[in-house]
């Protein structure tokens, strides 16, 4: 691949990662109103993109148009790309890999097969369905084992039956210190007030760090945004900060972080200066069905027994086949030595300044948003609502 289309498909990957996961995660947010959420964009587009090669017609096309991807192969290109950069490194355990379950007896599509081995290293096993008890622990024992036993049980039994044609699985793992002038002092972490909304306040543990970070006060958003960087700089924690309690939700229904390029200005705006940080320590997990948010983003006809066409799964047997559901567990952690988050989805610039700046306070004592970024590409998207 040449420079130039390096670029272009990077810049693809970027834009794909960042504009589908805020689209995906505003959704996600709206319908779930004061509860934390955490969720990889990444982890649904992978099977999605899997689910475009085995598809003609509008089930292909929905699907490629809510990525931004323009044909099949942009698509390829992407994906491949995303092979050679979301990975680990030293200082950064970062793991995705694919799956598909398909009956025994049935044979996938050699195309389908091909693109699905040399684009997205999913492996293919067939299991029998018709036990689906069997079939569950199988597919959970995988899941399992490529997010280092961090998601459990994400197929139940009972949405598998003699009727399932295929299940397709993506692992996303990620595990990184902060850089290490960054790290918290535990003897510093305090139970510290975190107001839920205006009327509710709970006690959360409270981490510190008197430090120098890239900040930026956002008076379009009336938000602070605040970025720690990990040990390998290029992967960063981004933390959106309304400065009202209940702003988070006036920042979904906005939903200014879709505007094209608002994130990028917002990193180019940042300058580093000295901040007091205080930030809650934290653990969550959750299991969202995203069958229906990627249908109010326009992704319906694989849903749809009468529309779906996913002619190039299975050989001879794929006229008849749809998705009856497509879900994501997600567990997610942020402690004095770091963050820590897993995924797992199914389917049945820099700043500067020439002038001092007044030492900060950054109180995240009240809900935030936050992502994970890597490079230019977003790997997870959370809100956080108080839970320990």
């Amino acid at each position: 691949m040449s420079q130039n289309n390096t670029s272009k498909t990077k810049n693809y990957l970027d834009d794909a990662t960042t504009v589908f996961s805020l689209e995906l995660f505003y959704e996600i947010v709206l319908d779930k109103p004061g509860q934390s959420v955490v969720m990889s964009g990444y982890s649904v587009m992978a099977p999605l993109a899997q689910l475009a090669f085995a598809s003609v017609g509008a089930s292909h096309d929905e699907i490629l148009k809510v990525m931004g991807l323009p044909n099949d192969t942009v698509t390829k290109d992407v994906f491949l790309y995303a092979k050679q950069v979301l990975k680990s490194r030293p200082g950064v355990e970062l793991e995705t890999a694919n799956s598909i379950y398909i009956p025994e007896g049935y044979e996938l599509n050699e195309e389908f097969n091909s693109v699905s081995k040399n684009v997205f290293n999913s492996d293919v096993k067939q299991v029998n369905f018709t036990n689906n008890l069997e079939a569950a622990v199988k597919i959970n024992s995988w899941v399992q084992n490529h997010t280092n036993n961090r998601v459990t049980h994400l197929i139940d039994s009972k949405s598998l039956d003699s009727n399932t044609r295929a299940v397709i699985v993506n692992a996303i793992y990620f595990k990184c210190n902060w850089t290490d002038s960054k790290k918290f002092d535990p003897s510093l972490t305090k139970v510290r007030d975190f107001h839920v909304t205006s009327n509710k306040t709970v006690k959360v543990p409270t981490m510190f760090k008197s430090s120098k970070y890239w900040y930026e006060e956002d008076k379009e958003i009336d938000s602070k945004i605040l970025k720690i960087p990990y040990v390998d700089e290029k992967m960063y924690f981004l933390i959106i900060l309304p400065n009202k309690v209940d702003g988070v939700t006036a920042l979904a229904h906005e939903q200014v972080f879709k505007k094209s390029g608002k994130l990028k200005k917002n990193l180019q705006n940042m300058i580093e200066t000295e901040v007091d940080l205080y930030l809650p320590k934290f653990k969550f997990e959750n299991f969202l069905h995203v069958k229906e948010y990627l249908q109010t983003l326009g992704v319906t006809s694989i849903f749809d027994q009468n529309k779906a066409k996913l002619v190039n799964l299975v050989k001879n047997n794929g006229s008849d086949l749809f998705i009856s559901n497509i879900f994501q567990k997600a567990v997610f952690s942020v402690s004095e030595e770091g963050s820590e988050a897993a995924a797992a989805t199914g389917v049945t610039g820099m700043g500067s300044s020439l002038y001092p700046v007044k030492k900060q306070a950054f109180v995240a004592d009240h809900p935030f948003f936050f992502l994970i970024v890597d490079g230019d590409r977003t790997l997870f998207n959370g809100v956080y609502y108080g839970e320990v």
